[in-house]
Protein backbone atom coordinates (compact mmCIF):
# COMPACT_ATOMS: atom_id res chain seq x y z
CA UNK A 1 0.00 0.00 0.00
CA UNK A 2 1.42 3.32 -1.32
CA UNK A 3 2.08 5.57 2.07
CA UNK A 4 -0.87 8.08 2.70
CA UNK A 5 -3.37 5.51 0.97
CA UNK A 6 -6.01 3.87 2.75
CA UNK A 7 -5.03 5.82 5.84
CA UNK A 8 -7.31 8.48 7.69
CA UNK A 9 -5.90 12.14 7.21
CA UNK A 10 -5.31 13.99 10.81
CA UNK A 11 -6.03 17.35 11.11
CA UNK A 12 -3.38 18.87 9.52
CA UNK A 13 -2.72 16.72 7.14
CA UNK A 14 -3.57 16.97 3.56
CA UNK A 15 -3.75 14.06 0.82
CA UNK A 16 -1.22 15.21 -2.21
CA UNK A 17 -0.22 13.43 -5.73
CA UNK A 18 3.45 12.57 -5.96
CA UNK A 19 5.48 10.15 -8.09
CA UNK A 20 7.88 7.62 -5.78
CA UNK A 21 11.09 6.30 -7.13
CA UNK A 22 11.85 2.92 -6.07
CA UNK A 23 13.76 -0.04 -7.70
CA UNK A 24 14.70 1.27 -10.53
CA UNK A 25 10.57 2.29 -11.32
CA UNK A 26 8.85 5.55 -10.93
CA UNK A 27 4.68 4.83 -9.31
CA UNK A 28 2.09 7.01 -8.70
CA UNK A 29 1.51 7.20 -4.56
CA UNK A 30 -0.94 9.38 -2.59
CA UNK A 31 1.18 10.59 0.05
CA UNK A 32 -0.14 12.61 3.17
CA UNK A 33 1.86 16.20 3.47
CA UNK A 34 1.56 18.25 6.77
CA UNK A 35 -0.06 21.84 6.20
CA UNK A 36 1.29 25.08 6.52
CA UNK A 37 -0.93 28.13 7.07
CA UNK A 38 -0.52 31.53 7.76
CA UNK A 39 -2.08 32.44 10.93
CA UNK A 40 -3.17 35.76 11.97
CA UNK A 41 -2.85 37.52 15.72
CA UNK A 42 -5.41 39.81 15.88
CA UNK A 43 -5.70 41.60 19.20
CA UNK A 44 -8.76 43.52 19.76
CA UNK A 45 -8.96 44.25 16.19
CA UNK A 46 -5.54 45.30 15.29
CA UNK A 47 -3.32 42.86 13.75
CA UNK A 48 0.15 41.95 15.78
CA UNK A 49 1.92 39.01 13.79
CA UNK A 50 1.24 36.28 10.79
CA UNK A 51 3.12 33.39 11.88
CA UNK A 52 3.20 30.11 9.94
CA UNK A 53 1.56 27.09 11.45
CA UNK A 54 0.20 23.64 11.41
CA UNK A 55 -3.83 24.25 11.39
CA UNK A 56 -4.74 22.25 15.07
CA UNK A 57 -4.66 23.40 18.47
CA UNK A 58 -5.51 27.41 17.58
CA UNK A 59 -6.63 28.68 20.52
CA UNK A 60 -3.93 26.97 22.79
CA UNK A 61 -1.69 28.47 20.19
CA UNK A 62 -3.15 31.88 20.63
CA UNK A 63 -2.86 31.43 24.51
CA UNK A 64 0.87 30.66 24.45
CA UNK A 65 2.29 32.69 21.94
CA UNK A 66 0.51 35.93 23.71
CA UNK A 67 2.15 34.52 27.12
CA UNK A 68 5.46 33.62 25.39
CA UNK A 69 5.64 37.07 23.92
CA UNK A 70 4.36 38.60 26.83
CA UNK A 71 1.04 40.47 25.62
CA UNK A 72 -0.70 39.27 28.20
CA UNK A 73 0.77 37.99 32.03
CA UNK A 74 -1.86 35.76 32.71
CA UNK A 75 -4.55 33.79 29.92
CA UNK A 76 -7.58 35.38 32.07
CA UNK A 77 -6.04 38.42 30.53
CA UNK A 78 -7.68 37.26 27.00
CA UNK A 79 -11.24 36.90 27.29
CA UNK A 80 -12.07 35.60 24.07
CA UNK A 81 -10.68 33.86 21.18
CA UNK A 82 -12.62 33.57 17.80
CA UNK A 83 -10.59 31.27 15.16
CA UNK A 84 -11.65 31.92 11.34
CA UNK A 85 -10.91 31.27 7.53
CA UNK A 86 -9.79 34.23 5.81
CA UNK A 87 -9.03 34.35 2.01
CA UNK A 88 -5.36 33.38 2.36
CA UNK A 89 -5.29 31.90 5.46
CA UNK A 90 -6.75 31.79 9.20
CA UNK A 91 -7.60 34.73 11.43
CA UNK A 92 -7.54 34.97 15.36
CA UNK A 93 -9.09 37.17 16.90
CA UNK A 94 -8.76 37.60 20.61
CA UNK A 95 -10.28 40.34 22.81
CA UNK A 96 -7.59 41.15 25.25
CA UNK A 97 -7.50 43.65 29.20
CA UNK A 98 -7.43 46.67 28.65
CA UNK A 99 -3.67 47.07 30.21
CA UNK A 100 -2.44 44.18 28.06
CA UNK A 101 -3.91 45.99 25.10
CA UNK A 102 -2.06 49.35 26.42
CA UNK A 103 1.81 47.56 26.89
CA UNK A 104 0.85 46.20 23.31
CA UNK A 105 0.85 49.79 21.93
CA UNK A 106 3.20 50.93 23.69
CA UNK A 107 5.57 48.38 22.59
CA UNK A 108 4.49 48.19 18.93
CA UNK A 109 4.91 52.55 19.11
CA UNK A 110 8.39 51.92 20.59
CA UNK A 111 9.74 50.15 17.49
CA UNK A 112 7.79 51.99 14.69
CA UNK A 113 10.75 53.76 12.48
CA UNK A 114 13.52 52.01 14.17
CA UNK A 115 15.93 49.97 12.01
CA UNK A 116 16.00 46.64 13.21
CA UNK A 117 19.27 44.37 13.35
CA UNK A 118 16.98 41.35 12.65
CA UNK A 119 17.49 39.79 15.42
CA UNK A 120 14.60 38.67 17.29
CA UNK A 121 12.63 41.36 16.36
CA UNK A 122 14.51 43.66 18.99
CA UNK A 123 16.32 46.84 17.29
CA UNK A 124 19.78 47.07 19.08
CA UNK A 125 22.25 44.30 20.03
CA UNK A 126 21.89 46.23 23.87
CA UNK A 127 18.11 45.96 23.74
CA UNK A 128 18.67 41.98 22.88
CA UNK A 129 20.83 41.61 25.77
CA UNK A 130 18.33 42.74 27.89
CA UNK A 131 15.58 41.00 26.22
CA UNK A 132 17.42 37.83 26.37
CA UNK A 133 17.67 37.46 30.02
CA UNK A 134 14.61 39.24 31.18
CA UNK A 135 12.66 35.73 32.14
CA UNK A 136 10.57 34.92 34.85
CA UNK A 137 12.51 32.34 37.34
CA UNK A 138 11.55 28.74 36.95
CA UNK A 139 10.04 27.69 40.08
CA UNK A 140 11.43 24.68 42.25
CA UNK A 141 9.79 21.27 42.14
CA UNK A 142 9.50 19.73 45.28
CA UNK A 143 11.90 17.06 46.40
CA UNK A 144 14.12 15.55 43.45
CA UNK A 145 12.86 13.82 40.00
CA UNK A 146 14.17 10.25 38.83
CA UNK A 147 16.38 10.44 35.96
CA UNK A 148 14.63 7.69 34.63
CA UNK A 149 11.34 9.86 34.09
CA UNK A 150 13.11 12.30 31.01
CA UNK A 151 13.55 9.08 29.52
CA UNK A 152 9.98 7.59 30.09
CA UNK A 153 8.54 10.86 28.57
CA UNK A 154 10.22 11.07 25.53
CA UNK A 155 9.97 7.57 25.05
CA UNK A 156 6.16 8.14 25.22
CA UNK A 157 6.50 11.02 23.01
CA UNK A 158 6.36 9.02 19.52
CA UNK A 159 2.64 7.25 20.46
CA UNK A 160 1.21 10.86 20.97
CA UNK A 161 2.63 12.26 17.40
CA UNK A 162 -0.74 11.10 15.04
CA UNK A 163 -0.02 13.99 12.76
CA UNK A 164 3.97 13.67 12.34
CA UNK A 165 3.35 9.64 12.06
CA UNK A 166 1.47 10.59 8.86
CA UNK A 167 3.55 13.10 7.48
CA UNK A 168 7.11 13.01 9.01
CA UNK A 169 7.30 17.04 8.79
CA UNK A 170 6.25 17.85 12.23
CA UNK A 171 7.93 19.03 15.98
CA UNK A 172 6.19 18.19 19.15
CA UNK A 173 6.13 19.45 22.89
CA UNK A 174 4.85 17.69 25.74
CA UNK A 175 4.70 17.97 29.37
CA UNK A 176 4.84 15.02 31.76
CA UNK A 177 4.45 14.40 35.47
CA UNK A 178 7.13 14.48 37.80
CA UNK A 179 6.99 10.47 36.86
CA UNK A 180 7.46 10.77 33.66
CA UNK A 181 3.60 10.22 32.45
CA UNK A 182 3.05 12.19 29.53
CA UNK A 183 -0.65 14.53 30.44
CA UNK A 184 -0.18 16.49 27.38
CA UNK A 185 1.44 16.71 23.93
CA UNK A 186 0.83 19.49 20.91
CA UNK A 187 1.96 18.97 17.30
CA UNK A 188 3.47 21.73 14.95
CA UNK A 189 5.50 22.37 11.64
CA UNK A 190 7.66 24.80 13.94
CA UNK A 191 8.71 23.58 17.54
CA UNK A 192 8.45 26.93 18.51
CA UNK A 193 4.40 26.86 17.68
CA UNK A 194 4.46 23.43 19.16
CA UNK A 195 5.62 24.80 22.59
CA UNK A 196 3.74 28.06 22.70
CA UNK A 197 0.97 25.45 22.11
CA UNK A 198 1.58 23.35 25.15
CA UNK A 199 2.43 26.30 26.92
CA UNK A 200 -1.54 27.36 25.90
CA UNK A 201 -3.12 24.11 26.60
CA UNK A 202 -1.76 23.75 30.34
CA UNK A 203 -2.62 27.65 30.74
CA UNK A 204 -6.21 27.22 29.74
CA UNK A 205 -6.10 24.26 31.98
CA UNK A 206 -5.07 25.85 34.64
CA UNK A 207 -2.21 23.14 35.08
CA UNK A 208 0.27 24.07 37.98
CA UNK A 209 4.01 23.83 35.97
CA UNK A 210 5.87 23.90 39.15
CA UNK A 211 5.22 20.56 39.26
CA UNK A 212 6.46 18.27 36.47
CA UNK A 213 8.98 19.19 32.73
CA UNK A 214 8.48 20.16 29.23
CA UNK A 215 9.70 17.57 26.61
CA UNK A 216 10.30 18.40 22.97
CA UNK A 217 11.36 16.51 19.52
CA UNK A 218 13.86 19.07 18.40
CA UNK A 219 17.13 21.19 19.95
CA UNK A 220 16.82 23.83 23.06
CA UNK A 221 17.55 26.92 21.04
CA UNK A 222 17.29 30.04 23.08
CA UNK A 223 13.77 30.73 21.67
CA UNK A 224 12.83 27.45 23.36
CA UNK A 225 14.45 27.86 26.62
CA UNK A 226 13.18 31.48 26.99
CA UNK A 227 9.84 30.46 26.27
CA UNK A 228 9.79 27.54 28.82
CA UNK A 229 11.29 29.90 31.83
CA UNK A 230 8.67 32.49 30.60
CA UNK A 231 6.15 29.64 31.44
CA UNK A 232 7.59 29.06 35.03
CA UNK A 233 8.89 25.32 33.87
CA UNK A 234 11.46 23.69 35.99
CA UNK A 235 12.67 21.51 33.03
CA UNK A 236 12.97 21.52 29.76
CA UNK A 237 14.59 18.37 27.82
CA UNK A 238 15.46 18.10 23.94
CA UNK A 239 15.78 15.28 22.28
CA UNK A 240 18.60 17.49 20.41
CA UNK A 241 21.30 19.75 21.61
CA UNK A 242 21.33 23.06 23.19
CA UNK A 243 22.66 26.02 22.21
CA UNK A 244 25.67 27.77 24.11
CA UNK A 245 23.24 30.86 24.69
CA UNK A 246 19.98 28.57 25.51
CA UNK A 247 22.30 27.51 28.42
CA UNK A 248 23.37 30.64 29.83
CA UNK A 249 19.44 32.30 29.69
CA UNK A 250 18.24 28.70 31.70
CA UNK A 251 21.49 28.97 34.10
CA UNK A 252 20.21 31.99 35.03
CA UNK A 253 16.18 31.24 35.09
CA UNK A 254 16.76 28.44 37.18
CA UNK A 255 15.85 26.05 34.66
CA UNK A 256 17.36 22.65 34.53
CA UNK A 257 18.11 21.68 30.84
CA UNK A 258 18.27 18.48 29.05
CA UNK A 259 19.64 17.38 26.00
CA UNK A 260 20.43 14.32 24.02
CA UNK A 261 17.19 12.95 26.23
CA UNK A 262 17.46 9.52 24.00
CA UNK A 263 18.57 6.25 24.16
CA UNK A 264 18.76 5.36 27.87
CA UNK A 265 20.95 8.71 27.77
CA UNK A 266 20.80 12.53 28.65
CA UNK A 267 23.54 15.35 29.53
CA UNK A 268 22.21 17.98 31.79
CA UNK A 269 23.47 21.11 31.08
CA UNK A 270 21.95 23.35 34.09
CA UNK A 271 20.42 23.25 37.53
CA UNK A 272 21.32 19.41 37.35
CA UNK A 273 20.54 19.21 41.08
CA UNK A 274 16.87 18.57 40.45
CA UNK A 275 18.12 15.03 39.28
CA UNK A 276 20.65 14.56 41.77
CA UNK A 277 20.21 11.45 43.55
CA UNK A 278 18.59 12.08 47.10
CA UNK A 279 21.25 12.27 50.55
CA UNK A 280 21.71 9.25 52.36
Amino acid sequence: MNAGEGFFAPQGACRLAAERWRDGMLEGVTELVADEVPVALVYNGISHAVMLASPRDLEDFAVGFSLGERIVRDARDIYDIEVGQAAHGIVIEMRIASGAMMRLKETRRARTGKTGCGLCGVESLDRFDDDAFAVVASRATEGRLDPGSLQHAMAAMAARQDLHHATGAVHAAGWADRSGELLCVREDIGRHNALDKLVGALARGRVDTADGFAVVTSRASFEMVQKAARAGFPVLAAISAPTALAVQVAERAGLTLAGFVRGGRHILYSHPQRFAPEPE
